[in-house]
């Protein structure tokens, strides 16, 4: 009887308090290990822009961006999470299928903005210039997980478990103009000085 008592009594605790286990999101590999710049590189224009602070890449600085390099597999059908948080007026970006790039804004890929205050209309969440809201269910000061899951032609972003926008990419025009779905890696942005933005969490799911 004292033997079945005790396994009762573990089986209570673990109920209680699960394990860690039980609160990782499956499928999911961190990428981001919160102390170290392991696997990130980052741009050459303003390399004291970029620190490591509670566990978070913290912007504060000119104009750089740094990039996820730790996956030689270049990523097309994936799902990444990033919790952010921003200060005041600050304006920054998530960029997905882009390419190391040692200068200025990158050239490849596409941004996911993060921008709750900033004068710039184009808000959190937005495929920048693709597909571009003026709304945001984010506040300043408050950390919210964005969401950016990518299958086939088809972006859908969330904020917090909500959907927000689905976008689908149409056939590629005559001109062949504008940015395109394509495969590549990962970059986060300090766009100005004045943009104060943390970025922790980072973990993604290849979906190919």
């Amino acid at each position: 009887m004292k033997s079945v008592l005790s396994l009762i009594a573990i089986l209570l605790v673990g109920a209680v308090n699960p394990s860690p286990a039980a609160d990782t999101e499956e499928g999911f590999t961190t990428i981001f290990d919160g102390k170290t710049f392991t696997g990130w590189k980052t741009s050459i224009d303003n390399t004291n822009t970029w620190k490591i602070e509670d566990g978070a890449f913290v912007t504060r600085g000119q104009t750089a961006h740094v990039f996820y390099i730790g996956d030689t597999n270049a990523f097309k059908n994936f799902e990444l999470k990033v919790d952010v948080m921003t200060e005041p007026n600050s304006n920054g970006g998530i960029y997905f299928h882009t390419v190391y790039q040692e200068k200025g804004f990158p050239r490849a890929g596409i941004e996911c903005q993060v921008n709750v205050s900033h004068t710039d209309w184009i808000k959190t969440g937005s495929l920048y210039g693709l597909c571009n809201i003026g709304l945001t269910p984010c506040k300043d000061n408050q950390w919210w997980t964005q969401h950016i899951i990518v299958r086939g032609r088809k972006v859908t972003v969330k904020i917090d478990g909500k959907t927000i926008l689905e976008y689908n990419e149409p056939p590629v025009s005559l001109e062949g103009r504008g940015k395109r779905l394509g495969q590549g890696t990962f970059a986060l942005q300090a766009h100005d000085p004045k943009s104060v933005i943390r970025y922790k969490n980072i973990r993604v799911k290849h979906l190919d």
